[in-house]
């Protein structure tokens, strides 16, 4: 397997000079056209998936592995969207030194970037379409819940675009074992694969995470998720209502509310927001403690966490140490209340009367996603697009006279 994951990797690594945005452009485009015209044999690996992974996969799972036909023609609209895109502007910024110097700061590509990710297939789409749009080649590796479906993509719409485009179809590789050590061995060649996007489980990733860092590789993880709706005070009823259901239209994505915060000053609304919730079939958890909340297991999928606070500074404290820091909203009709919400909340994304569910690369800037990434330090951080996915790099011009 080691060796068959290094081949896939080298020739994505050879065949990334090869990218250019035009032709990369026209690839994604052909691809939105073979989406649709492989929808069947999409469909037929998708149901196969499904089938086999009845009984072992909850609900959420099972919601996140289908592709029903409007998934499908979504994959087209969202690859003929990026193709259209604009291609990333390589000059980031330029200035001339006292000593005649002429810098410049480019956008370089990175090169082949690994992704491991869990029972999404459009996933492998997103995360190879915004590297290829970056002019990066992508190693996919997904687990076997996943694996049928994804295979289909690439070999039937991914490697052929690319092809049309007159560009090497290697630039996207596929781990083609379910073996879960194939994601071991993806983060371990740093010389090769020096950045792994990683998706899936907190406990899986975090794993996969520290490996790569023994094997000195950067990661992009995108794990735990969960959004917070804080009905603050001022808060309208109706409004509240609406962002509770809004915020739980599908319970097997990272950005749905887990997490409901209700102002002392709103606890008036309490028995609404719990009809609402009982409505929608969604069980309440009220632990005395909160401890890094998620409901991401087969027992608390179908459940909201819910705490009643004493002022906005305590609904922060909590979405800041004791949530992913994915996204957190705050419902009120005070813009002062809003402000400090705002100013305070340290996730990815900060929300006033909206729901958390747009915290999505697509919806927010028009682009598909790699992954949310909820790291705490300087980088790319939040939806992680092809915007993001580049190094930085220094080039000076001189006329032979300069010297320190």
């Amino acid at each position: 397997m080691r060796e068959e994951i290094e081949r896939e990797a080298r020739a994505a690594h050879a065949a990334v000079g090869a990218l250019s945005d035009e032709p990369v452009a026209e690839a994604l485009g052909v691809a939105a056209r073979l989406v649709g015209e492989h929808r069947e044999a999409i469909a037929a690996a998708n149901a196969a998936d499904l089938g086999a992974a009845q009984g072992r996969l909850d609900d959420g799972a099972l919601d996140r592995l289908r592709l029903d036909p409007p998934r499908i023609a979504a994959l087209g609209a969202q690859l003929e969207e990026l193709s259209a895109l604009p291609a990333l502007e390589r000059v980031e910024d330029s200035w001339t030194l006292t000593n005649g110097l002429g810098v410049s700061t480019q956008r370089i590509p990175i090169g082949a970037v690994g992704a491991n990710f869990e029972a999404r297939p459009n996933v492998a789409v997103d995360i190879a379409g915004q590297l290829l749009k970056s002019l990066n080649g992508a190693v996919l590796r997904t687990g076997g819940a996943a694996l049928g479906t994804v295979t289909v993509l690439v070999d039937e719409v991914l490697r052929p675009a690319l092809a049309a485009a007159g560009l090497p179809p290697e630039v996207v590789g596929l781990v083609r074992s379910p073996d879960r050590e194939g994601a071991r061995i993806l983060v371990s060649l740093p010389h090769l694969l020096p950045l792994v996007i990683l998706r899936g489980s907190g406990a899986t990733t975090a794993e996969l995470a520290r490996e790569a860092a023994q094997h000195g590789v950067r990661t992009l993880a995108h794990a735990e998720g969960g959004g917070v709706l804080y009905i603050g005070p001022a808060a309208d009823p109706g409004m509240a209502e609406a962002l509770v259901e809004a915020s739980l239209d599908r319970l097997g994505v990272c950005n749905r509310l887990n997490v409901l915060l209700v102002d002392r000053a709103s606890e008036g609304q309490l028995p609404r927001l719990r009809a609402v919730l009982d409505r929608l079939g969604i069980a309440v958890r009220e632990p005395e403690r909160l401890g890094y909340e998620w409901a991401n297991d087969s027992e608390q999928i179908a459940s909201v966490t819910l705490r009643v606070v004493a002022s906005l500074e305590e609904a922060v404290a909590l979405a800041n140490d004791e949530t992913s820091g994915l996204a957190a909203s705050i419902v009120t009709d005070d813009a002062a209340i809003a402000d400090r919400f705002l100013a305070t909340y340290r996730g990815t994304a900060a929300f006033w009367n909206a729901t958390t569910r747009f915290t999505d690369g697509f919806a927010l800037t028009g682009s598909p996603e790699t992954g949310i990434n909820v790291d705490r330090v300087p980088g790319p951080r939040g939806p992680v697009t092809y915007r993001d996915l580049w190094l930085r790099q220094f080039r000076v011009t001189g006329d032979g006279t300069q010297h320190r």
